[in-house]
């Protein structure tokens, strides 16, 4: 199973889109951008907006999923649009950047610690890092998700080193790989302090977005894009529709739909850092 679906994960663009122009629109215009780079750019329709955002910058797309970075060379070629494939937490651009933007990403990089700073350092003077990530893992899309996961026959196929015993796993202390590709972000408050450490200003925010999802089992159909590709990509294949038919069947009845669409609160993180 490939790791990212463009078209699964663009089923609900609007809804994707939005937090993306919510984070870009609180980006200071106090300053000439000429290199911006959008780490975990995905299939690149929002990054193509930023070379409308600075219209002098050279902007970068950066992903490490190639089946992404396959749809996004499929837009309109533009002479100030690079794509790269490469990992976000390790990429060296040539010259340092004006602009860092990371619309719901970070939280699939493990060890924010080590790479917050990094991606600090690649900032010019008066550089600016916006950063978006969902944080809503303890709502009960993922909830239930984790709790299946637990569960025979499903957690002997997931977790090599036997976690289907343990009724609980904290973060952070994961001993099989599919508990370590669980997405995770820190608290508001630790990213506003490791900024400020790094001698950097920074504004911190979280939104509750409240969307109604249209279609069948529209829930399900959001979390294929994202979490449940983890779990997908270590069952094997003719165990996905049974998994996905148990799953989906608790969806429903913590999401049911009403009138005129599922509701489905999403909470996300935004952090604005500024170099002085």
């Amino acid at each position: 199973m490939n790791r990212w679906d463009p078209h699964q994960y663009q089923r609900f663009g609007r809804e994707r889109a939005r937090p993306f122009f919510d984070l870009v629109g609180r980006i200071p215009d106090d300053r000439q951008v000429h290199t911006a780079a959008d780490l975990g750019c995905g299939p690149g329709t929002l990054t193509q907006t930023l070379c409308m955002r600075w219209p002098e910058a050279t902007v970068y797309g950066v992903d490490n999923s190639p089946h992404m970075l396959e749809k996004a060379g499929q837009l309109a070629a533009h002479p100030r649009l690079h794509f790269i494939q490469a990992d976000l937490a390790a990429w060296q651009p040539e010259h340092r950047l004006d602009c860092i933007v990371s619309n719901a990403a970070l939280q699939w990089v493990p060890d924010h610690a080590r790479v917050l700073p990094h991606l600090l350092s690649l900032l010019a003077p008066r550089g600016v890092l916006a950063v978006q990530m969902p944080r809503n893992f303890d709502q009960p899309a993922h909830r239930l998700l984790y709790e299946l996961a637990r569960q025979d026959p499903w957690a002997g196929l997931l977790n090599s080193k036997g976690n289907r015993d343990n009724n609980t796993i904290s973060e952070g202390h994961h001993d099989s790989l599919f508990w370590e590709e669980r997405p995770f972000v820190e608290t508001p408050d630790w990213y506003a302090q490791t900024v400020r450490r790094a001698g950097f200003g920074v504004e911190v925010w979280e939104t509750i977005y409240h969307h109604l999802l249209d279609g069948r089992d529209a829930v399900l159909e959001w979390m294929k894009g994202t979490a449940l590709r983890p779990v997908l990509s270590r069952l094997p294949e003719q165990q996905h529709g049974a998994f996905l038919a148990a799953y989906g069947e608790r969806l429903a009845t913590t999401y049911p739909p009403g009138p005129h669409g599922t509701p489905f609160p999403f909470r996300r993180l935004f952090f604005i850092a500024q170099r002085a």
